[in-house]
């Protein structure tokens, strides 16, 4: 990892943790794959930290732009996944 993570300094020290534990794994699921409840998972810890949409878009963009991975996509993919199904992006 050669970039820096989006994050928001109105955040706690563990709220900031758990973003960039979710972003952790949805890079996991370009470069290994990764298990769908575990990313479900981050992902609804991330949403109870950050619950808009225009914030979630605009975080998850600035990801995407630094790391190549999209963050959308990934969720969309695990959205429609069966429930024991391995998320793997290509």
């Amino acid at each position: 990892m050669e970039y820096q993570y989006p994050i928001d300094y109105d955040w706690s020290t563990k709220e900031t943790i758990d973003v960039i534990h979710f972003f952790e794994l949805v890079e996991k699921a370009y470069e290994k794959g990764i298990d769908r409840g575990e990313l479900m998972a981050a992902y609804r810890r991330f949403k109870e930290i950050v619950p808009g949409i225009a914030e979630e878009k605009r975080i998850c963009k600035e990801f995407e732009e630094v790391s190549g991975y999209s963050s959308y996509r990934t969720m969309k993919k695990a959205k429609e996944a069966d429930s024991a199904e391995r998320i793997l992006m290509k």
